[in-house]
């Protein structure tokens, strides 16, 4: 199968490229310059400008490129640069692949939990209303912004990722150091939900978007059992064997990142009714295992 993915160079799309590479697909990367080969493809998400002519073929898109979200302190100018990146870049590809004669048969969208907004104890699946704030009414808008594929009868689905356990980055991978080196701990009461999954169950559950046609709209991308940061704490203790002894409170949070701490201390208890309806099967749904796998 002929696949494009954009932000190739990221976390998951790192690993996704490298999964469908290893199965023998024909992976197009869409890139931000001039493309030097014949799996490149040119796209300017802010410019809207994709060259859709790369695209002729592909039976699938995966998007996944956007600015990240913890990345930066959320001045009101990276709160800019995060939603247009998700909104122009998504535009541009659901315009472009509207545009084909012979149009993909899927658009996979990434999108994201924070949709939800703060959920409290109370588990949602994808029927939940969204929430309040910067983030819920981003991926609102995200999502929003793919509607040129669906009215042009293209299979789109918004991929809504929760923590993506990994080492090799993301929030994740910046934990892990600190744990490392016995200084993890909780964050202020430990009590907020952490819907998580693994890196490898990411990438198995994006595949099966693909090739699962019955898959459509929002769809939950996390492990079926949600956790609390305090019992998400004890675990990486555990694995790790070092100590949890530190507590960051809240307000040294809200020092370190701003505005964005709000999101890190809300609870977030999503799960995949989605994913599990339709079949799919979690090969680390805990998170021991979901650690023990990033950790290779």
């Amino acid at each position: 199968m002929r696949i494009a993915v954009t932000g190739s160079n990221g976390l998951i799309g790192t690993a996704l490229v490298r999964s469908l590479r290893a199965d023998g697909h024909d992976v197009v990367r869409l890139v931000r310059r001039t493309a030097r080969g014949a799996d490149e493809v040119e796209w300017d998400p802010l410019r809207q400008y994709v060259d859709a002519a790369g695209l002729i073929g592909c039976e699938a898109v995966v998007h996944l490129a956007g600015a990240g979200v913890g990345e930066h302190r959320w001045t009101e100018a990276y709160k800019k640069e995060i939603r247009d990146s998700r909104m122009l870049g998504t535009a541009a590809i659901a315009e472009a692949v509207a545009s084909l004669e012979e149009p993909p048969r899927v658009l996979v969208c990434g999108s994201a939990i924070g949709y939800y907004g703060d959920t409290g104890d109370r588990a949602v699946d994808e029927s939940a209303p969204p929430g309040s704030g910067f983030l819920p009414a981003v991926c609102e808008e995200w999502e929003a912004a793919a509607a040129p594929a669906e009215e042009a009868g293209i299979r789109v689905a918004f991929a809504r990722t929760g923590l993506v356990v990994a080492a090799e980055g993301g929030a994740w991978g910046r934990l892990f150091p600190v744990f490392r080196a016995g200084l993890g701990g909780r964050l202020g009461s430990g009590r907020q939900f952490w819907s998580f999954i693994s890196l490898y169950d990411e990438v198995a559950a994006l595949r099966h978007i693909v090739n699962t046609e019955t898959v459509s709209g929002p769809v939950n991308l996390t492990a079926p059992e949600p956790i609390t940061n305090r019992e998400v704490t004890a675990a990486m203790g555990r694995v790790l064997h070092r100590p949890t002894l530190v507590t960051v409170p809240p307000v040294a949070l809200r020092f370190a990142l701003g505005e964005f701490a709000s999101d890190v201390l809300a609870s977030q208890r999503v799960v995949p009714a989605k994913l599990l309806a339709s079949g799919f099967g979690f090969t680390f749904p805990s998170i021991d295992d979901s650690i023990r796998a990033a950790l290779g």
